[in-house]
């Protein structure tokens, strides 16, 4: 009985995934038919602009610096094993710009936006403000969720642009300053070899997990259960949800991108 028991309980843990990607699914596409489609809620989609891009900016900027000075130390440690230092500039230049720009923004998007706009969201739905929204013709798809998601689509490629910059930043400051690394030499071998379709894609990472942020906290909001404890429930699962995603979808363009 135990065997056959295992075998239930997987094959509902298998069906219950099918059926919460089919509803993101269906979230996710609803969402999408309204971005082209009037009323147009300008005024929202400014403020969630703000909101998930600009007030993202400091923690994003702190974390990308401290991690690229980090991983220049480390590659440089690692380097000095095999006399083999001078691939610094170039080692932290595509870390950051290829992996963990991309991704440090994508989890930190969803410890800061996700996890907020689940609360918000789901805080609307226990006090029935959605509903409100709904008796007075406005489409909550259209003023809440759209705008949210737009503004994380748009703001993610910047906040990677700037995750960038400060973390091959951080990693030039420790190797002129702790490391010996001439200043000139270092940001010549950090352009030369970057490309353009390694900031490209690093462009197209920010926009997918932007999206993949915003569209969690969305959906887990306005699907939260009633009660206090549904408003936890739903922030904890979305920002679940959005971190595995995020690293799952990060695996499938880094294949997808850079495969041979």
């Amino acid at each position: 009985m135990s065997l056959f028991k295992i075998v239930a309980d997987i094959g509902r843990f298998f069906l219950q995934f099918l059926i919460s990607t089919g509803k993101v699914s269906i979230f996710a596409g609803q969402t999408f038919s309204y971005i082209t489609r009037p009323p147009f809620y300008f005024r929202e989609i400014i403020t969630n602009i703000f909101n998930i891009g600009y007030l993202s900016i400091p923690v994003v900027g702190l974390t990308a610096t401290f991690t690229g000075a980090a991983l220049a130390l480390q590659i440089y440690s690692g380097g000095s094993r095999f006399n083999a230092t001078e691939v610094v500039p170039q080692i932290v230049a595509i870390g950051m710009v290829r992996e963990l720009g991309p991704v440090l923004v994508g989890l930190m998007i969803s410890a800061r936006v996700t996890s907020s706009i689940a609360a918000e969201l789901a805080t609307m739905k226990v006090t029935e403000q959605i509903d409100a929204l709904v008796t007075l013709s406005t489409n909550p798809m259209k003023y809440l969720i759209m705008p949210r998601v737009l503004a994380g689509i748009l703001t993610g490629p910047i906040l990677v642009l700037v995750a960038d910059s400060l973390g091959v930043f951080g990693g030039f400051l420790v190797s002129t300053q702790s490391l010996g690394f001439n200043p000139t030499n270092y940001i010549l071998s950090t352009v030369h070899f970057l490309t353009a379709a390694d900031i490209l894609s690093s462009l197209v990472k920010g926009a997918a997990f932007g999206l993949i942020a915003t569209l969690m906290g969305c959906y887990f909001g306005v699907n939260s259960t009633h009660g206090a404890q549904g408003v936890g429930r739903a922030t904890k699962s979305s920002v679940q949800a959005a971190a595995v995603l995020i690293l799952a979808i990060n695996f499938l363009l880094t294949a997808l991108l850079f495969t041979a």
